[in-house]
């Protein structure tokens, strides 16, 4: 008889061109926003209030950025990296289409390539994701790559087709909303100070506040995006794991970093792209996060007068002040740079600001 559960994939059964149509799909609530809110304590106006979000030209008010991305990427798990050792990377995510509670999102990935790892464990696993809504309208495309284990590991595989990848989105790839009108705009319920115009390229904004993760947190976070992921939800099994205990879900940490970023960069009005991201070092229950970005360059968007780009490169720090304690990005190590223990987060992405009037 068939067996009537799932094991999900591991690093031998990926094939690239496969098409995979992930499973559940997921009308996102106002539960789920409010949720959202309780866990990172999200401040931006926008998914806060419907009627700024109306004086601004949209329905309501917008689902997150995020959870839209994690709801996204929950689907993907089964599929994808119920097997994964770690989450290693992202390129060239797009945020497409406004997003507002009662929306019905689904998820297909396409295999773009996977490379076994030395050690034969292992490899590494590439896919392009999109996300629709219920009119199928892409809402979110990304690149991600993921280690996961093999399920023969004495047996090498030969694999070694590790795509090309772009390094960025460029500034003509960018577009704001279409339904975004800033002629009301108003910076009041943000309690912003600074615009587009105010901040300059290399400029450092350190945003002050820490975050300690919860273990109760976490979960909780996990299973509203229906992130499967061994490693994320069995604390036995992860007895045995080279870290002893369950691995922080690295879209945690996105979002708490996030969250605090808002000091500094309060009139925001959302991630427009994803150049790349990287979770530099790993995370657990009971690490305080603290977070700084970094102005990398600053970009018109076509037909806008009223607002700008800003690539802002956010990187969070585990333990560490990243002032007091003056914690650098990368240092060196057996003659190579590599993050620092207690960088867990470098993030390089786009931001949507306006200008002033």
């Amino acid at each position: 008889m068939a067996a009537k559960t799932n094991p999900g994939n591991f690093f031998e059964d990926f094939r690239c061109g496969d098409k995979l149509v992930h499973a559940v799909p997921r009308t996102i609530t106002e539960g789920d926003c409010a949720l959202y809110v309780g866990l990172y304590g999200d401040r931006y106006p926008l998914h806060c209030s419907a009627e700024y979000a109306r004086s601004l030209g949209y329905q309501r008010e917008t689902v997150n950025d995020l959870l839209v991305f994690h709801m996204v990427f929950g689907k993907t798990v089964n599929d994808v990296s119920l097997n994964a050792v770690a989450n290693l990377g992202y390129a060239n995510l797009r945020f497409l289409t406004p997003v507002y509670p009662g929306d019905t999102l689904s998820s297909v990935s396409e295999v773009l390539g996977k490379k076994e790892n030395k050690s034969g464990q292992n490899g590494v696993v590439w896919v392009k994701t999109q996300g629709q809504n219920q009119r199928g309208e892409t809402v979110l495309e990304y690149v991600r790559w993921v280690m996961v284990n093999k399920r023969d590991a004495s047996t090498p595989t030969g694999a070694d087709d590790k795509p090309e990848i772009a390094k960025e989105v460029k500034p003509e790839q960018l577009g704001a909303p279409k339904p975004l009108d800033l002629a009301r705009y108003a910076a009041w319920p943000s309690g912003g100070r600074a615009f587009f115009d105010d901040y300059e390229k290399g400029e450092r904004i350190d945003h002050i506040d820490g975050m300690t993760i919860e273990e109760s947190e976490h979960a909780i976070a996990t299973r509203l995006y229906q992130n499967t992921a061994k490693v994320h939800f069995d604390g036995y099994a992860a007895k045995s794991t080279r870290f002893g205990k369950r691995l922080i879900y690295g879209g945690h940490v996105i979002s708490v970093a996030r969250s605090l970023s808002f000091n500094g960069l309060e009139n925001a009005l959302g991630m427009l792209a994803w150049n790349g991201g990287a979770h530099a070092n790993p995370t657990f229950a009971g690490d305080t996060i603290y977070a700084y970005s970094q102005v990398l360059d600053k970009a018109a968007l076509s037909g806008r007068g009223d607002a700008g780009a800003l690539r802002v490169r956010l990187v969070a720090i585990k333990n560490a002040d990243p002032v007091k304690d003056n914690i650098p990005l990368k240092v060196e190590k057996d003659g190579a740079q590599s993050y620092h223990p207690n960088v867990v987060l470098d993030l390089d992405y786009w931001l949507l600001m306006p200008k002033k009037r």
